[in-house]
């Protein structure tokens, strides 16, 4: 399930991203 890990990679990294995001512009939200 390499696939399957990878694409949990990704979703983690997006996740942690779009957080530090929100945080940085909370006028945004």
């Amino acid at each position: 399930m390499i696939v399957f890990s990878i694409i949990a990679v990704i979703l983690a990294i997006a996740a942690l991203v779009y957080l530090v995001y929100a945080l940085i512009t909370p006028e945004a939200f």
